[in-house]
Formats: C-alpha cells, sequence, structure tokens
C-alpha cells in the first residue's frame, strides 16, 4: 500500500481489491485496473462509491448502473474499437501477442494493434491517440513493477542479425552469461540482435541454448514470413522450457516499427505505442548498465540518447560499453565522439570499447 494516506491505490486483482476494501481503504482512493467484476458483489451494500476509478475490465450490467449511480468514474474499455486492452496491469506475453498465429500472423493480436495504430497515424483520431497514451502508461507502470529490485541489463543490436549468423550466436551467448550472472537481460524487444540475447537470457542450460539455435535458424529472417518465423521461434521456446518465477528476459518493443514484430524470447514484453516512451524507459531502467551490439541508426540513436543521460548526470551513470572495434570506428564512428562527450566528466569513466560480448560482461562485473 501506498506511504501517502491519501495516494490512490491500484488494484490489479480481485484478491486486492476485497483485501483493500476489509481494510477499511475508501473507495474513493481506489484504481480498478482491468478487473473482471461480471459476478463480484462486494460493492452492493455500499453507497459511499463516489469518486472511485474504474479503468476497464468487465461489469456487469447491474454493477455498471450502481457504480454510477453512486459517482464513481468509469473509463470503459471499448474492445471492439482496439484490439488490445487500454488498462492492462501486466505486461504482455509472446503467447497473449500471438494468438491466432494458427490463422496467420494478420490474425494476431499483435498484427491487428499494429493495423489499427497505422489506421490511426493515417488518419488522426482523438479517441485512438487518448486509448494509445492509456496504453502506454498501463504498460510503463507494469514495467516498473517487473524490473523492481533488479540488476538490468540493456543489450541494444540491429535488427537485421539473422539466426543462425556467428552473430547471433554471439548475441545469444552474451545474453546467457548476462542471465547466468543474475542480471535480467533487456532488449528492444524485436528480432535480430535483440531476439538473440532475449533467447540466450530465456536459456536454462547452454545444452538447451544449443538446442534453440539450432532449431530458430531453420527460418532465418521474419521477412517475408513474420508467421513462420513467429511459429519457428516458438518450437525453440518450448525447447526452452517454461518461463522461471524470477524472469531472466525482458522485451520493450514498439508498434511505430510496424516491420519489426516482437521475439518470442522475452518473458515480459513491454509493447509501447510511443517509441519516444519506449526508448526512454528502456534506456532509464538499464540500472547496471548498457552493452551495445553492432547495429544500424535505431541502435546509434540508442547510444546517444544514452550518452546524453550519461553526459548530465551528476553522480557515476551506468557504464556503457560499444562492441566490436571496427564497427564503431570505422562503419560507424561512433566511439570517438562517445570518448569526447566523456572527457573530463563522470561519464569518461563509465564508457569503454571491446571487441568480444565476453569482454564486455567481464567489465561490468
Amino acid at each position: 500500500m501506498p506511504e501517502h494516506p491519501e495516494s490512490g491505490v491500484e488494484i490489479e486483482s480481485v484478491a486486492d481489491l476485497d483485501a483493500a476494501l476489509a481494510a477499511g481503504i475508501a473507495p474513493a482512493r481506489l484504481r480498478l485496473q482491468d478487473l473482471d467484476l461480471r459476478g463480484y458483489h462486494g460493492f452492493d451494500a455500499r453507497r459511499d462509491l463516489a469518486e472511485l476509478v474504474v479503468l476497464g475490465g468487465t461489469l456487469s450490467p447491474a454493477l455498471d448502473a450502481h457504480l454510477r449511480a453512486h459517482g464513481a468514474i468509469i473509463f470503459p474499455d471499448h474492445p471492439d474499437a482496439t484490439p488490445i486492452r487500454p488498462y492492462r496491469s501486466r505486461l504482455y506475453t509472446a503467447g497473449e501477442l500471438y494468438a491466432d498465429l494458427a490463422q496467420g500472423y494478420s490474425a494476431t493480436p499483435d498484427a491487428r494493434a499494429n493495423q489499427w495504430y497505422r489506421g490511426s497515424q493515417a488518419h488522426p483520431d482523438v479517441y485512438s491517440a487518448l486509448l494509445q497514451a492509456i496504453h502506454d502508461d498501463s504498460v510503463s507502470d507494469a514495467l516498473a513493477e517487473f524490473v523492481a529490485d533488479r540488476a538490468v541489463v540493456g543489450v541494444m543490436g540491429g535488427h537485421a542479425v539473422r539466426r543462425g549468423s556467428a552473430g547471433y550466436d554471439a548475441a545469444a551467448h552474451l545474453g546467457f552469461e548476462l542471465a547466468e550472472r543474475g542480471y535480467l537481460v533487456t532488449t528492444g524487444g524485436g528480432p535480430g540482435a535483440m531476439e538473440a540475447a532475449n533467447l540466450g537470457a530465456a536459456a536454462p542450460s547452454m545444452h538447451a541454448l544449443a538446442e534453440a539455435l539450432a532449431t530458430v535458424a531453420q527460418v532465418p529472417d521474419f521477412a517475408p514470413d513474420i508467421g513462420a518465423w513467429a511459429r519457428c521461434g516458438l518450437a525453440a521456446a518450448r525447447l526452452l522450457g517454461p518461463a522461471p518465477q524470477r524472469p531472466r528476459s525482458l522485451g520493450i518493443p514498439t508498434w511505430f516499427y510496424g516491420h519489426e514484430p516482437p521475439n518470442v524470447f522475452a518473458q515480459g514484453i513491454a509493447k509501447y505505442f510511443s517509441n519516444a516512451i519506449r526508448e526512454d524507459w528502456l534506456l532509464a531502467h538499464a540500472s547496471a548498465g548498457v552493452i551495445v551490439l553492432p547495429g544500424a541508426a535505431g541502435t546509434v540513436q540508442e547510444v546517444f540518447q544514452f550518452a546524453t543521460r550519461a553526459y548530465y548526470a551528476s553522480d557515476l551513470p551506468p557504464p556503457l560499453i560499444l562492441v566490436g572495434v571496427h564497427h564503431w570506428t570505422q562503419n560507424l564512428p561512433v566511439w570517438p565522439l562517445v570518448q569526447a562527450l566523456g572527457a573530463g566528466r563522470p561519464m569518461g569513466q563509465r564508457v569503454a570499447l571491446v571487441e568480444t560480448p565476453s569482454e564486455a560482461v567481464e567489465l561490468l562485473a
């Protein structure tokens, strides 16, 4: 429960709701988030419901009328207006985003959400924009709960790295090594190096990792068939077994890049409509540091977003480690500028360029 006696209390389950009412918390302080209350009768005899906030979820007609009659504030879910639930209280899972994949990728909630987002961009609608903003705020709240008390390492890298390649396998082994050391491995949640790091982190053993890598290599890329790519990934994920109680792998993807589907190996998926919010939280939660594998424009953007935070930090910022000397000094000469920014500042003590992922892991330690 929050410390301030007048602050709002988020309620994410019926059990939490019963406990809050039993503890005497005023309904005006409760924020019911995406609950199924069709069979709930805890409010039937109550009239002190003014300013109770109901964010989406499902109500019986009788309960809906009772709450409204006594001043509750109800935000309708309107599932017909959007393929996603805007008031969600938990992160997505791969099974949720890829439901109905047997009917083709276009039938999945992930594809339908992307289509809806594209339509709202082509034909701006204030209601759609509001639902997207509410959704992203709900995801941010769930994300903060997911990473609480964890040492989070962000792994950045290009989406074009193909399954079965040396670069993909190296990123997967990086993810595994980080997770084995207790880090929560966090990526942009998409394909390529992001998928590889999430896969490696989710693997419970080197043997399982090797099996999964051999399986995904059968469909090297998400283009031109996202469905085949996702089905192959799900088959590999089954080889890894159920997710552990303490997650090792987190993805933070976005519908902004509609061509980038989410990978299935993140054990929690914080998917956003706003890429700006997504990238900000991806870096903000990387409390234990960021490791950057070779990438292109999106990866470079993330390097400098993190560098901006580090540049203005008054204390020692988390480390930023670039992997691939030739790539970051010759292909994309980012390293000299990062060095120049850090000169004479605390940031300068926390940036490094190494050749291999294993060197990056050792630097974090």
